[in-house]
This record gives C-alpha cells, structure tokens and sequence, in this order.
C-alpha cells in the first residue's frame, strides 16, 4: 500500500467520514458512482469494486459485463453540501477488466494515454473550462420549468441578476473541494451564467469540469432552482458554451508565448491541427441533436477559421500576455464527455505537430456579418448531428484515438437518437424529454 493510499485511509478515519462515493463517466458524458462504507475502501483500493457495465450506455454487452472501480485516491475531495453528521467524500475511479488491465472505454484512460503521448513529445498540455449554464425555476414538485430566474443580461448586477447569490454559492463550495474558480459572471441569457476555471493539466481540468457540473447542480436545487448544461435549452437565446482554452508547455516555457514574429512554428502547427479535425471530432465535442441549434448564433461559430479576439471564429487567441497566452476553441458545449472531447482536441493539436501543418491565414472578419466572398471560401462546422455522425464515422483520426470499438457504439447510439430527432414532429418538445431535464 503507498503513501499515498495510507494518508486517505488515515483521513477518512481522522474526518467522521460515513459514506464513499466512487464516480465514473460514462462515454456520453454521463456521471455514475458507487457508495461504499468506509471500512470497504482498504479493499477497494487493493481489489476493486464490481460493478455491471452491461447497464451501463455504451460500455459492453451482458458477456462481458463485469468491471472494477479502482479509486484514485489523488482525486479524494469531501462532498460539502451532503447533511451530516458524518462526512461523504468522492473519488473519480479508473476502470479496469477483471484482469486487471485498462477497460478500453474508460474515457479518463483514454484521455491519459494521450497526455501520455504528449508527454512523450516533450510537451505539457495546460487547459482550462469556461462553462456556461441556465438557472431556471421548479415547480410544486421540484420539477424543472422552462422559466428563468432573471431577465439579466452581460455582466449584469443585482437585482436584473438574480443568481448572484448562487454563483457565489457554487464558488465557495468549489474552493472547500480544493477546486480554484477564477471569475464568474451572468451571461447574455436571462438567467444565464459562467464560471470559469485556472488552468491545469488536462486530466485535473476534465475531472475538475465533472465536478464542477455536479455542484452546481446541487447547489442550485439547494435553492429550489434547476440548473441546466443543455446546449440550446431556450431557442430565442444564447445557447451555453464550453470554451476550451489550451496550451503547450516545453521544458517549463509555454510555446504560445507571443514571440516577435508570432507565435512559434509547433504552436502554428498544434492549432492547424485542431482546425482541420474539428470536423471530424465534431459529434464528441457536440454531442446532442440540440448541440447544432447554437453554431452560428450568439457568438457560437459556424465555420472552421481562426482569428486574435475575434468571437465569431471557431478558434481565436484571447487578448493575453506572456504565460497566458493560449489559444481558445469555442465550438465545445457543456454536454461533451470531458475526458473523450479533451483526448481528442489534444490528439488533433499533436497530429498538426507530427505532419508539420502550417496554419491558415487569419480571417479577420465578422462571420455573423460577412457576406458569401469570404464565407464560400470557409469549411462549415457539421450542421446536424447527422452531418456530424457522417464526418466522425469514417474518421481515421477519431478512431486512432477512442477506438474501433467505442466509436462504433457511440455511432451506433447516435444514429438511433439522430434518427428519433428526424421523426419528432415537434422538435422543442424532443428536445424537453431527450434533454432539458438530463443534462
């Protein structure tokens, strides 16, 4: 048993903890856990806890159902707003055959054998989340309904911002779970929010967006409200984005430091990279027939192009300096799987270094605005989940990342969802039963 191990153990002991929590993702970005007793955590640390993937979406069929949860006991935090007396904690677990090997559909597996790529290259990948959510009312029941807590509006304030309190909220709690919030603000939609998160390293920042997700959750029906991570969740407002900011480090120096020619050539050719499988990768960075309602609206983009601080490109360079110069994609919604969209958005960026890609010129225009001279010139993002299934399907690169295996059951579940959407006659309401109260 390590250190490591033994300092949790001796924790739980010292902290009147009553009940463990091990917690998974599933691959469509869905958390799961197991709650044990303390005394049983020794065990699963050594062993492992059993549990029945064939019921989980995605993972495997009833012949080969059985799977263990090994706690990482790095990733231990308490769980703040649970009632006491007794403490509960929560480990994110790696999943594994009962051979002992790496499960292939673990998406936190996935995401380190990539980090683990680029860690091989010399580089260290620094990310960080900018999440955008909705608070909305509940009824008698609890139920959520489609009616906001506000009317505000960009950077409002008290009393047009109505979830000031509960920002303020989730941000405190992060911080008693060792998470940093940087900033937090109302959005553009009535009773629309963000927060946004310090960098880290990827795998920290995708176990850190599952986190993030499901205090808010809870701290919001804390307070009799329902928060909602749907893409489009009102079809006349801005949609909610997971804007992902990414860097690349070299021997402690980050490689997106402006320079006096630009930035350098790896850095040109990682950002090439992303834009030219952004296509393909769309299905696992958008991943809901909704997803497809925000590009191209409110600041949501529609083409593949890059462009400094200009907001209606699929990737631009925010206004920074020295360290904290990165480069920002802003297609993600926060319905992703973290650990699949992140393990590709990196897969992408490396493949441009490997082949030397050089980036495209800037398109230094508004591309809400710009007429079809310089559109007709651009590559459109999927315009539906379909377009989307078809261009991740025969995709070699996506496939060289989550698997031959994986990427057929997710193509396979989207399809049927794709194909449910195509027959709804009434698309809002697909999307209310499909979505609003799952995501």
């Amino acid at each position: 048993m390590d250190n490591t191990v033994k300092e949790v153990l001796e924790f739980v002991r010292e902290n009147d903890v009553k009940f463990v929590r091990l917690g998974f993702t599933d691959p469509f970005g869905i958390q799961k856990n197991i709650s044990i007793m303390p005394d049983e955590l020794p065990a699963a640390f050594e062993r492992g806890v059993s549990f029945d993937a064939s019921a989980v979406k995605g993972f495997c069929d009833v012949t080969n159902s059985d799977m263990l949860l090994f706690p990482n006991p790095a990733t231990l935090t308490i769980l703040p707003w649970r009632p006491g007396p007794g403490r509960v904690v929560r480990f994110y677990c790696d999943i594994k055959n009962p051979d002992m090997s790496d499960f292939s559909h673990d998406g936190r597996h996935i995401l380190k054998r990539m980090i683990k790529r680029c860690d091989d290259m010399g580089y260290v990948c620094k990310m960080g989340a900018e999440c955008e959510f909705y608070l909305f009312k509940t009824d008698e029941n609890g139920e959520p309904v489609k009616n906001t807590i506000d009317y505000g509006g960009y950077l409002d304030i008290s009393p047009l911002d109505k979830g000031e309190n509960i920002r303020r909220e989730i941000c405190l709690c992060l911080e008693e779970m060792g998470l940093k919030p940087e900033s937090s603000h109302h959005e553009r939609g009535p009773g629309q929010n963000e927060i946004d998160f310090k960098f880290s390293d990827a795998l920290s920042c995708a176990d850190n967006l599952m986190t993030f997700k499901s205090v808010v959750k809870a701290v919001a029906a804390r307070n009799g409200l329902y928060a909602s991570f749907m893409p489009k969740p009102m079809p006349n407002q801005s949609g909610s984005g997971l804007h992902v900011n990414i860097s690349l480090s070299q021997n402690g120096f980050n490689i997106f430091k402006n320079e006096e020619a630009g930035h350098s050539k790896v850095a040109e050719s990682f950002i090439a990279g992303v834009l030219e499988k952004t296509p393909e990768m769309t299905l696992f960075l958008n991943q809901t027939a909704n997803s497809y309602d925000r590009f191209g609206k409110f600041e949501a983009p529609k083409y593949v192009s890059w462009s400094p601080h200009n907001r209606s490109q699929l990737i631009r360079i925010p206004a920074a300096m020295g360290e904290r110069v990165r480069m920002e994609l802003r297609s993600p919604d926060p319905a992703t799987n973290p650990y699949l969209a992140f393990a590709l958005i990196i897969g992408a960026g490396l493949y441009g270094i490997d082949n030397a890609l050089p980036l495209p010129s800037a398109v230094n225009a508004d591309l809400y605005k710009a007429g079809k001279d310089v559109t007709d010139s651009l590559t459109p993002l999927p315009r539906s989940i379909a377009d989307a299934i078809a261009s991740a399907e025969h995709s070699e690169f996506v496939r060289s990342v989550i698997g031959d295996e994986l990427l057929s059951k997710y193509i396979d579940a989207k399809k049927e969802e794709s194909a449910l959407f195509s027959q709804a006659e009434d698309k809002e309401a697909f999307y209310d039963n499909m979505y609003f109260r799952y995501i």
